[in-house]
């Protein structure tokens, strides 16, 4: 390995320290390497050019922002978990400096994992997000449900009157749509929820569609509704505005060094299974 990038969340104070210390060690392995906060996107892209590996430095969120940055260079991604959760992450802050020579030797293995691409009609421009967890619309500032029309593959489903909707990556499967009651998918699964969020007088039940359907949903409310995409890029709606969403051609690439079965063990560990 000749280049390597480290991202750290600016926010997390001990994050850039410790970023300083990965960067000597890389050194060390005659790796260069480059530095920068994961938030500033432009300088990612100015370097990204020629890296083979990222380092995210931070929890879920930040791995979530880096994995954006990086899908259409496929570039694979190492999580070092400063956060709390650290569900997709790989190593401890504890562990990085004596496992990440691991990696820089090319040992351990790809992760692959379906994101999602989100098309949004912004009155008259429609930019395309990429998404490694969820895509989620719902109620704006006003506490009132929403009404959604889903289609699958140009089909209505239903019209659902509830909080939101949640479509869910199997990586986003263990988040927000598993706390409004879906299930969870194997990690790397290519099938993608439609969960709702608290319905009301309707379906309550999640979905799983195949890896080829295409959602949309239609916003069909008078009030203030949002569009929210990883949790961190968001935009209003208007009443009739479609989300249009598929499976993205791009896949986050996450290395491992565990066990290909790590995900059970961590599954009940980071979700409480075993103290239940």
């Amino acid at each position: 390995m000749r280049k390597a990038g480290i991202l750290f969340n600016a926010r997390i104070r001990a994050a850039e320290e410790f970023a300083h210390t990965l960067e000597e060690k890389l050194k060390e392995h005659k790796v260069m390497p480059w530095l920068c906060a994961a938030s500033d996107e432009a300088t990612v892209q100015e370097k990204l050019p020629g890296t083979e590996a990222i380092i995210s430095l931070g929890g879920d969120g930040t791995m979530l922002r880096v994995a954006r940055l990086v899908a259409q260079a496929a570039v694979p991604i190492l999580g070092i978990n400063l956060g709390s959760l650290g569900f997709t992450t790989e190593l401890t802050e504890a562990e990085a400096l004596a496992r990440v020579p691991d990696f820089l030797d090319r040992k351990g293995w790809i992760d692959e994992r379906a994101m999602l691409e989100v098309e949004l009609p912004l009155h008259g421009d429609f930019p395309t997000v990429h998404a490694l967890n969820d895509v989620v619309v719902a109620r704006g500032s006003i506490v009132r449900v929403v009404k959604v029309k889903a289609l699958v593959n140009d089909q209505p489903i239903t019209t659902y009157k509830a909080d939101g909707i949640i479509v869910a990556t199997a990586t986003g499967s263990t988040g927000y749509s598993l706390a409004a009651g879906g299930p969870i998918l194997f990690p790397n699964a290519r099938e993608f929820l439609l969960t709702p969020i608290l319905p009301h007088l309707g379906t309550s039940a999640a979905l799983v569609l195949s890896s080829d359907a295409v959602v949309e949903l239609e916003v069909q409310t008078g009030h203030d509704a949002r569009v929210s995409i990883d949790g961190q890029v968001e935009f209003s709606l208007r009443s009739v505005d479609t989300i249009r969403i598929k499976r993205s051609q791009y896949v986050t690439r996450l290395l491992r060094i565990q066990p290909r079965s790590f995900f059970y063990q961590t599954l009940l560990e980071k979700l409480g299974g075993k103290a239940r």
